[in-house]
């Protein structure tokens, strides 16, 4: 059945409070899951961004690649180890992140953004010391009144310091970035960091309107499995510490705490296997996924 005229025009005035609120703001779009991976959520992806563009919005990506560099490992004959949720990065290691993250993961997504009219253009954190790093440490309990165990994970990096001027210019000029999660030591040496954390220190930097995280579920659920629909940035840690939020979904809720705490409007975690999730969330009444707000005005607590 064809949608009718009318349904259409509705769709249409529907997105234009929203198109008109959020006309030469900068959204900050962690891409990454099934939504990098399934060629129709690739296009569903691409044109959303596209569109997002050429209606005045001023979208940045930064994206993942985790899958993709186990892959290469695997063809290389190194096997990944993971400590805590974080892949062990030797020199070896981090030369395969690099060439995968930077060169095959990144420009492929240049392509596709390009084929659909974006001018996008390609970036790490080393360009322009756009992200600096400094090695991240894993503490281990090894039991009351005995220090706990440092444990060295090699080239894994926490952002210490963001420099958005290279983003401005570029963005200036009507070009698009995408962004590969690789910072910049402070000897210039190269840095493997979680791209949930990279998008959510850049959209602080940039002042963005909006930090949006494509994930592989709904969004953020309670302990009886239920969406939260909205969440304040003062209820992250008690979800994180009361363990209603697990595995993947730390990172996100940690980076978009940080990036609300540095004065971006709001982050929303959306489920990116839906095909044009972020354009449903950005301009349709009902939205997507958990906003995650900075204050507490016209917010209605849900149950944790």
């Amino acid at each position: 059945m064809s949608i009718s005229k009318e349904i259409r025009a509705q769709v249409l005035i529907e997105a234009l409070p929203y198109l008109r609120k959020f006309y030469g703001k900068t959204v900050v779009i962690k891409y990454g899951g099934h939504a990098m991976v399934s060629p129709e959520l690739q296009e569903a992806f691409a044109q959303d961004v596209v569109l997002m563009k050429y209606v005045g919005l001023r979208p940045v990506i930064v994206h993942g690649g985790g899958p993709q560099i186990s892959k290469v490992m695997a063809k290389m004959g190194i096997k990944p180890i993971f400590i805590e949720g974080q892949r062990v990065t030797d020199e070896a290691t981090m030369s395969v992140v690099e060439m995968v993250l930077v060169g095959t993961v990144n420009k492929s997504i240049v392509g596709l953004l390009n084929r659909h009219g974006g001018q996008a253009v390609g970036l790490s954190g080393r360009d322009g010391d756009l992200v600096v790093a400094e090695k991240m440490k894993i503490y281990k309990y090894t039991g009351e009144d005995r220090p706990p165990e440092i444990i060295d994970i090699g080239r894994v990096g926490k952002v210490k310091e963001v420099n958005p001027g290279v983003l401005k210019t570029l963005m200036e000029a009507g070009f698009l970035p995408v962004i590969a999660p690789v910072g910049v030591g402070p000897d210039g040496e190269a840095f493997n960091i979680n791209a949930d954390l990279v998008a959510g220190a850049i959209a602080g930097a940039l002042k963005a309107e909006k930090v949006i995280y494509l994930t592989d579920v709904e969004g953020v659920k309670n302990s009886k499995g239920e969406l939260f629909s909205s969440l304040r940035v003062e209820e992250i840690e008690e979800i994180i510490e009361k363990g209603i939020a697990k595995g993947g979904m730390i990172p996100k809720l940690k980076s978009a705490r940080k990036a609300l705490l540095c004065g971006v409007k709001k982050a929303h975690i959306i489920d990116g296997r839906v095909p044009h999730a972020i354009l449903l969330e950005i301009f349709t009444d009902a939205g997507v996924g958990t906003e995650i707000l900075g204050g507490t005005d016209g917010f209605e607590k849900e149950t944790l």
